[in-house]
């Protein structure tokens, strides 16, 4: 454990802790942290105060002429004036100087190191300095010995509330980015995970600069070919549970890239949901939750200190933050080749889209774009059908350029890599929720592991009326009536309603992005029929 002068950022805090051991973030936050303990499994029980979660809306980034003309403003990325920027940046400062003592995280974002950058994370609670160092990539004695100038600083003074009579301030948080300075400044959350996106948003921004595609995704690898695939998909989909696969290399669980080398790992570590959480379930997850782990905003029995998954008092975002090498089956160091399938994942609560279909390249661009899921209906009076969302490249919060940007990489290195695309749909079948039924997880793994396996490259398909879907037919495991949705509704003139209706809605969406992408991919997508 070594200390840091830090005075070329205006920090003046005489005691900067740098890359400090598991054991003493540990019993800094069990003195200095309200409410901090340990859990029965080993691992330090933290809470974050009010914020429990990301707050996009307070999101903004900072508009220079060197790089607005490369940003997709609007509700994704809200404009601040440098000046505004320096205040808020200053304001922090401020803040973090008046600690006695500071924490710095000196660590990687990218496990290849052609592509890597070096973060800095300054901050005045010990949980925050064990989950980016759980998050990031440590470097060994020699690369801290050498690190030098960080390419990203982060400010994290999240105790002090943003000034809401600064310009451009709707609340007390903000996190700011500024794309030149490469600084991120973090007011009024102590959210751990805005720190973390942070750093996703940034490489948003880097790496398509190197025609490296930035991906929200999971990776996986056979164990024995070493052939690669990535999986997409928005939360519920099925993105974290079926990349924890015990007959497959984790490469890793949520950011990747995929450059001219192949797939690697942004972050260092995984950042798991743990509501509900049991061993039976999800052992990797449950037993990485162990000593240097983090686990947030649980509820825990007094004595035995033995956490109540079940128990969403403070949230329903309880989350767990582990390095990767915790779990069994990682892939160390998390990079992989030249994925040989791309999946997307769906959940279609509106039950009218097939179990698998492959995609061609401008369906592909269009999908990733469309990036859509859908929500089953909440207990609002008078809400009683699925709800869909939509969310650009799967990551639409954290995206930096145009949406068609990153989908026109996605299928430049789907066409020069022979790379196979799937729709996947782990939602409904034989009706929408409410009078259908979820497919069967067994299906939905016979799916994914019949596509690592390449059968389904040459599986007989056949055409979907409504979207234009190239329909697998035949998988070994699944009902062939199950992979064609229509033949699974008893009332076929109520899936042809259903799906005209979510055809037109896929359209409606993808409007705001028609002006930036081919014609071709604008065609690639359903065709809306009036039902």
């Amino acid at each position: 454990m070594t200390e840091i002068d830090l005075q070329g950022s205006d920090i003046t805090v005489e005691h900067i802790i740098r890359n400090a051991p598991v054991a003493f973030l540990y019993e800094e936050a069990i003195k200095h942290e309200q409410q901090s303990t340990i859990s029965a499994q080993g691992a330090l029980i933290a809470y974050s105060g009010t914020k429990t979660g990301r707050s996009p809306a307070d999101k903004r980034v900072v508009e220079h002429p060197d790089s607005k003309d490369d940003v997709w403003w609007g509700p994704v990325n809200i404009p601040i004036d440098e000046k505004v920027f320096n205040i808020n940046r200053s304001r922090a400062i401020d803040y973090l100087n008046t600690r006695e003592k500071l924490y710095c995280v000196d660590a990687f974002a990218g496990w290849d190191p052609k592509y890597r950058i070096k973060v800095r994370v300054i901050c005045a609670r010990p949980y925050h300095a064990l989950f980016m160092l759980n998050m990031l990539i440590r470097p060994n004695e020699e690369e801290l010995a050498s690190f030098g100038e960080p390419d990203c600083t982060i400010f994290n003074a999240g105790a002090f509330p943003a000034n809401r009579h600064t310009a451009g301030m709707t609340s007390k948080t903000s996190v700011d980015l500024s794309l030149e300075s490469k600084e991120v400044v973090i007011l009024g959350t102590e959210y751990a995970g805005e720190m973390k996106k942070a750093v996703f948003t940034l490489m948003n921004y880097l790496m398509p600069k190197q025609d490296v595609l930035s991906m929200h995704c999971s990776s996986t690898a056979d164990k024995e070919t070493g052939q690669t695939s990535i999986l997409f998909g928005l939360s519920g989909t099925g993105k974290t549970t079926l990349s924890a696969d015990p007959k497959r290399l984790l490469i890793g669980d949520d950011e990747h890239c995929w450059s001219s080398e192949g797939v690697f790992n942004i972050e260092g570590g995984c950042y798991a949901k743990m509501v509900h959480l049991t061993r039976e379930a999800e052992p990797q997850i449950f037993d990485a939750l162990r000593f240097g782990a983090v686990m947030e905003n649980v509820k825990y029995k007094d004595a035995s200190r033995h956490v109540d998954f079940d128990n969403t008092d403070i949230t329903q975002n309880t989350r767990g933050s582990y390095p990767i090498q915790f779990i069994e089956n990682a892939k160390i160091p998390c990079v992989g080749g030249h994925p040989t399938d791309v999946v997307f994942l769906t959940c279609d609560a509106f039950g009218v889209l097939p179990p698998v279909s492959r995609l061609t390249p401008e369906q592909a661009e269009y999908h990733f774009i469309s990036g859509y899921t859908a929500k089953i209906a909440g207990t609002e009076q008078g809400v009683d059908e699925p709800m869909a969302t939509f969310s650009p490249c799967f990551g639409g919060p954290f995206l930096i350029m145009h949406p068609a940007k990153y989908a026109e990489l996605l299928s430049t290195k789907i066409d020069k890599h022979n790379t196979n695309v799937w729709l996947v749909n782990t939602g409904w079948s034989g009706g929408q929720y409410g009078t259908g039924s979820r497919i069967k997880l067994s299906y939905t793994r016979a799916i994914i592991d019949a596509i690592h396996g390449g059968e389904l490259a040459s599986a007989p398909v056949a055409k979907d009326n409504f979207f234009g879907l190239d329909v697998v037919t035949k998988v070994d495991a699944v009902p062939d009536d199950v992979l064609s949705p229509r033949a699974t509704w008893s009332d076929t003139s109520a899936y042809d309603k259903t799906a005209s209706k979510l055809c037109g809605l896929f359209n409606e969406n993808f409007a705001q992005y028609k002006d930036g992408v081919r014609k071709a991919v604008v065609d690639a997508g359903p065709q809306a029929i009036n039902a």
